[in-house]
């Protein structure tokens, strides 16, 4: 898996999460929709992300495009955590 393929599944992920917290905000995307992820600020992965979903595209299907502007940074769940040293 290349990084840009990484980076979308995460923001597949991120976006996930965010249709479930405000189902609404699907209510815009058509059926059966090619939906692109972009990342403001990204235009290599944009273009890379573009150039994937244009590919996956069958003739007359809707492509939307959704640009992520802001992402939190990430944060771990781990409340409490040992390490043991070997030799």
């Amino acid at each position: 898996m290349n990084i840009y393929e990484r980076k979308n599944t995460e923001l597949i992920k991120e976006f996930n999460r965010y249709v479930r917290e405000h189902p609404e905000f699907a209510d815009d995307i058509p059926k059966n929709a090619v939906v692109v992820m972009e990342l403001e600020g990204n235009a290599k992965f944009n273009q890379w992300s573009r150039r994937l979903a244009k590919s996956h595209a069958r003739n007359g299907q809707p492509i939307v495009y959704v640009r992520i502007r802001k992402l939190r940074p990430l944060r771990s769940r781990i409340e409490k955590l040992e390490l043991k040293r070997v030799a």
